[in-house]
Order: C-alpha cells, then structure tokens, then sequence
C-alpha cells in the first residue's frame, strides 16, 4: 500500500500481539487507519528465561519489514509490544527487545506490556475502570489511570476462576460425578462428555499427559453452555459460580471513586447468554458504581492505541515495571551511515 497520495514515505509505529495463539502484528501512523494485520500461529516459545526474545524477532522482524514497505513507511519509530506472560516471564524480553528494535528496525521508543493491559486500552481507552479478560484463563485489570491492579490470572492450577479451562473441568467434573453416581453429577454433561471424549475411565489418560491441558479442558466450555442453554441445572449453576468469579475479580481492580466503566473481552463471551446474563447480574451487584459498556476493541487494538498515543505524546496510563514500561533508545550510527 502506498502513502495515498504519492508523497513522502511517513515515519511510523509498529503494534504487536503476542498471545496462546500466536503473534499478530500492524503497523500505522496515527490519524490514519493501521495496516491489515499479519499474523504467526506459531505461539512465542517460553523457557528457562521466560519468553524467548529470539524467537520472537524471528517471528516479528519479517512481518515488520513487509508491513512497513507495504504500508508506505519510511521508519518505524515506535513499536508496542503486547505479550502474554510478561508480568511474570518478560525479564528477557524487557532487557533484550529495545536494543534489538533498535539495531533491525530503527525503532526508537518501545513500549512492552502484558497482554491484559493492552486487552484493557482496548475494550476501554483511557479510562478508569476494569476490564475482565476470559479465555481459556481470566484475569481481570483495572486502573484509576495512576496505577495498575490486576486480579486472578494465577492459571489453571491456581486460580484462572471462572475462564474457559475453570468451566470445563467443572463441567467435566460433573460428568464423572453422574458417571460414579455421587451427588453433584449431570447426566447430560455425562453424555456430552462422552460424546467428546469417548468412555470416561479413559478420560485421564487422555487429558494428564497432554502438556496443553487448559485448553483441552477449555473445549468442553461450549458443551456447559449449550446445556445450560438447554435447562440442565447443574451446568447452568457451574456458569452462574463462572460469572460470580469474574465479577468478583473486576470488583477486586475497579476503581472504587467517580463512575468507572467496566467491560469485558475474550472469546469466552462467544458462550452467549448463559454466562452473559448472570455475569451483568454480578456484575450489577458487585460493582453498583460502574457503568457496564461493551469492549470497543481487542488486545491488538489497545497496542494500536498505544503506539499512536506514544508517537503524538499524549500516553497518559499509568507506567508500571512489570505491566507497561516504556524504553527510549539512542540509535548509534556507524561511520559511513
């Protein structure tokens, strides 16, 4: 794509999301609609130092290159970066990626944030409140725009409370209740367990080595809400205790003063109404202050947003060292150059 008008090439930012199912990346200038996204399905590697810088240049640096010439930029000169895990994983990529931008791009300025800040600028902007954001996990975020505070996002094992591995494995659970005859069970969850999954003695043999158990037990989410849709009582109490966990996460990070907005985000939601409407409910209760509003748009988004508000200098979230933590970098110019 070029410039629209013939004119000079333009200076630019370049916004990325790295999340469980890969990388997208666009690149814009602000005023101006991003670029159509590229994207990787190939989920940046985690290991011993965290998220690996390495394999996300790998990744990242082709898709920039080919976005910034179709696109018409002279430079890329700012770069946003979502990333899934950078709270607790990101020590690697936060030391390595701005030298790195900088050497291969030109990039100047490079912002890193976790994945639900950038969920959070996406649904809502800058604007105080709380965002709950549910996938396979959930974690909720919200700021009265001078400091971040998140709730949940501890994963599967310890927390993840209402996300889309929490109701499977509940649902699931309701199943082999039905299947032993113990108090709690759900023959339709038996049935749609069964239909899934096949006998259910060989159910953990199925799911304990699988090294991407949240998401195996994410599938089974659909199956809760359809029965549920369907007026089976234990699934349909399985997403009403979802919704009171989620609400409960966005009360524990929504500003308490003014009229803060709350929202939510994540393609849990696509479960419809058997979760939405008791989520408003709890949500309602929960948090009598706020105004419900739907999500204007997603984490990629919120990383545009970023990025534009960067290069005009008008970024007003607040910085936090391990959720959003802007780096300037001097470029140093070889002799010759």
């Amino acid at each position: 794509m070029s410039d629209g008008g013939g004119g000079p090439r333009q200076a630019g930012f370049l916004a990325v999301d790295s999340g469980g199912s890969g990388l997208r990346a666009v690149v814009g200038v602000p005023g101006r609609e991003p670029s159509a996204p590229l994207e990787s399905r190939k989920p940046v590697r985690t290991g011993e130092r965290g998220i690996d810088p390495g394999h996300l240049l790998e990744q990242l640096l082709p898709m920039a290159r080919a976005l910034a010439g179709s696109y018409g930029l002279g430079q890329v000169t700012t770069a946003v970066v979502g990333a899934a895990g950078l709270a607790s994983l990101g020590d690697a990529l936060r030391a390595e990626l701005p030298g790195a931008l900088a050497r291969e791009l030109g990039v100047r300025t490079v912002a890193l944030a976790a994945d639900a800040v950038t969920a959070y600028v996406g649904a809502l902007g800058p604007h105080p409140g709380a965002v709950v954001a549910a996938g396979t996990g959930l974690i909720a975020t919200g700021t009265d725009l001078t400091r971040w505070r998140r709730a949940d996002g501890w994963g599967h094992l310890l927390g993840d409370c209402g996300g889309g591995a929490w109701i499977g494995r509940a649902g699931l659970e309701a199943a082999l209740r039905a299947f032993d005859g113990r108090d709690g069970g759900s023959a339709a969850l038996r049935a749609a367990a069964e239909d899934r999954f096949g006998p259910l003695p060989g159910l953990p043999g199925q799911l304990y080595p699988r090294t991407d158990r949240p998401a195996v037990l994410a599938s089974f989410a659909p199956c809760v809400a359809d029965r549920a849709g369907a007026g089976d009582p234990v699934a349909t109490a399985i997403l009403r205790t979802a919704a009171r966990h989620m609400a409960e996460s966005a009360a524990a990070v929504c500003p308490a003063d003014g009229e803060p907005l709350v929202a939510r985000t994540g393609g849990l939601f696509k479960l419809g109404d058997p979760l939405l409407v008791p989520l408003a409910g709890e949500l309602a209760r929960l948090l009598p202050q706020a105004r419900q509003v739907p999500a204007e748009g997603d984490p990629l988004h919120g990383a545009v947003r970023v990025a534009s508000d960067l290069v005009t200098g008008r970024l007003t979230l607040p910085g936090d060292e391990k959720l959003l933590s802007v780096v300037h970098t001097k470029l140093v110019h070889t002799k010759g150059d």
